[in-house]
């Protein structure tokens, strides 16, 4: 891919980029996540349905994504963003900070991020890799419950404005790692052609919008990134 210095790149990330460095995925293993279903554990039912288990969960991805490591795709990304600086935007569905610890600035966790929990009253995040395997965390300021900062099934994810406002500032979107059936992600790539960008997939499978790229690079975030940035 080359660029001229008035391109402006978007970047999409997806749950594959993160499952090269050994982090599993509901979709990858048959809706289940050791043992967990979705509705167990990653919806708004599930939490008051058992705040307890959720945190359990929650507090097990912690500990696997502290132990993972980034891996060449998340590095090529970061070297790019470094080229490009402020006409670089990267946007992921993961909730690890993987693309952070390879040395990316400009990320934005559109589901939330591992690393940090918010009060259900008072709502404002703040960083936390605590693990809660027993007692419930509360709030400091006011006693209420504090949940994981993580965008569950069923909610809105983070910024959406802002998103939107840099798909239509984007010249390229560059989309790696993900599906494309789950939304409102796996529309941006529409949003994007409409705006004029020139749309690029990168996976190891055809997306399910597969029709909606103008070029689709069948391999993996470590095999196909290095090459192509």
């Amino acid at each position: 891919m080359r660029f001229s210095d008035q391109d402006r790149l978007f970047v999409l990330t997806g749950a594959g980029v993160s499952a090269e460095s050994g982090l599993a995925t509901f979709r990858g293993s048959g809706g289940l996540w050791n043992g967990y279903r979705v509705e167990q554990v990653a919806t708004p039912e599930a939490w008051n349905a058992d705040p307890k288990l959720v945190w359990n969960f929650y507090s097990m991805r912690r500990r696997d994504a502290l132990a993972a490591e980034p891996n060449a795709g998340h590095r090529a990304l970061a070297v790019m963003e470094r080229a490009m600086g402020d006409r670089f935007y990267l946007c992921t569905q993961n909730v690890d900070d993987l693309h952070e610890r390879a040395g990316s600035e400009r990320v934005h966790h559109m589901h939330g991020s591992l690393f940090q929990s918010r009060c259900v009253r008072c709502a404002k995040p703040f960083a936390d890799a605590a693990e809660y395997l027993s007692e419930l965390p509360r709030c400091a300021q006011c006693g209420r419950v504090v949940r994981p900062h993580i965008v569950w099934f069923g909610e809105i994810p983070l910024d959406m404005e802002g998103i939107y406002a840099k798909l239509d500032r984007a010249t390229a979107l560059l989309v790696v790692g993900t599906s494309g059936s789950v939304y409102p992600a796996a529309g941006f790539v529409r949003v994007a052609r409409a705006a004029g960008a020139k749309t690029i997939y990168v996976g190891p499978e055809v997306p399910l919008n597969a029709d909606a790229f103008d070029e689709v690079l069948l391999g993996t975030a470590t095999e196909v990134l290095p090459t192509i940035i």
